[in-house]
């Protein structure tokens, strides 16, 4: 019989500390990651933040929860969202994944959400029928340098032997958008690259009534759940990169007064735009956005703020070759969609969720 375990900050800090999550064939939990749930300013001591199933002793399944919440006519709407759901095949038959979405669902009062699911785990949402699809955001990824050494194989393992041949491709072709991107100046404008939000930007973003503060953005910069270094085996999420890093960008006016501020992800040569707070004109955050992609040879850079990707599609100087439509869903359970308001509208950005941590 599938027995089913849940953890708040405490249980789940012990569990971490003292090495207990490592006693299964594969990892529930990161410790970097744990340590990130646990300091979680928007989680109440008392939240369940991850939750197990076992059965004989054997880890069947997990899923994680990372708590948010919305401020509704000064009100708290506390929820979680879904951050992971993994299942052992070996015990798919006995259904753990069901047993512990109920239990989260138990554990919440069904006030959950989910984004950036697969379509493997959309299928089962779906069939559960607790969730509905809302809030959309439509987005583009633009492409600056070609990558068939690494697109290619990953999307066609058999090509893997045309690796040598596709990296002479990538390294012709990137060659001649290099040549072509010289044009590309560092923009006039004052500007600064922070690692995290300093007290000007604080003070500048306590101006927006947005989802997340700058302290709370520097929270989940001080405690990333992905790591550089070598990928760890045993957890089947994202847990290290080659490369992952965060920069907090701050632009300028004319008069040389705070206008925007960014939060950029780097991953792996892919850049994300997980907050972005701005009083100036799109048109110079856009040219500080080419400067940065060619400074960091950025391969893609994905973008769901509307206003943003209007400037880039009127600018003339943005260095991409290529782009696509993209799309990001958000499920959330009819329990969760009954305790807002009608016509609500949460205002996500591109980070709200778990999405800035990965």
């Amino acid at each position: 019989m599938i027995q089913l375990k849940a953890f708040n900050k405490k249980e789940l800090e012990e569990f971490v500390s003292s090495g207990a999550f490592r006693q299964y064939d594969f990892l529930p939990i990161t410790k970097h990651r744990a340590i990130s749930q646990i300091n979680n300013p928007r989680a109440t001591e008392d939240q369940t933040l991850l939750i197990l199933a076992l059965y004989e002793g054997k880890l069947a399944g997990y899923v994680g929860c990372f708590p948010d919440y919305f401020v509704v006519e000064g009100q708290k709407v506390e929820y979680a969202w879904l951050s992971t759901l993994y299942v052992n095949p070996e015990f798919q038959k006995k259904r753990p994944a069901k047993k512990l979405l109920k239990k989260v669902f138990e554990e919440y009062g069904g006030r959950i959400a989910i984004t950036e699911f697969t379509k493997e785990a959309e299928a089962l949402y779906i069939i559960m029928g607790a969730f509905e699809d809302v809030f959309p955001k439509d987005g583009k990824r633009y492409y600056f340098r070609t990558d068939a050494t690494g697109m290619i194989p990953e999307k066609k393992p058999k090509t893997r032997i045309g690796k040598p041949l596709f990296y002479v491709l990538d390294t012709v072709a990137n060659s001649l958008i290099s040549l072509k991107n010289l044009g590309v100046e560092e923009p006039k404008f004052k500007y600064e690259i922070l690692d995290r939000a300093d007290q000007e930007s604080i003070d500048f973003v306590a101006g927006f009534s947005e989802n997340r503060s700058a302290e709370e953005i520097n929270t989940f910069i001080d405690n990333p759940w992905i790591l550089e270094g070598k990928k760890e085996e045993k957890y089947f999420f994202s847990s290290f990169a080659g490369v992952f890093k965060y920069f907090w960008i701050k632009i300028y006016d004319d008069s040389n007064k705070l206008a925007g501020c960014l939060l950029l992800q780097l991953r792996e040569g892919y850049l994300k735009i997980p907050y972005f707070f701005s009083k100036t004109d799109d048109e110079r955050i856009v040219a500080f956005l080419s400067y940065f992609v060619i400074l960091n040879k950025v391969k893609g850079f994905t973008c769901y703020h509307t206003g943003l990707n209007e400037a880039i599609q009127q600018s003339k100087v943005f260095p991409k070759i290529y782009e696509r439509g993209f799309r990001r869903e958000y499920l959330f359970h009819k329990q969760l969609l009954e305790e807002l308001p009608e016509q609500f509208n949460p205002h996500f950005q591109d980070g709200d969720g778990d999405c800035m941590m990965t």
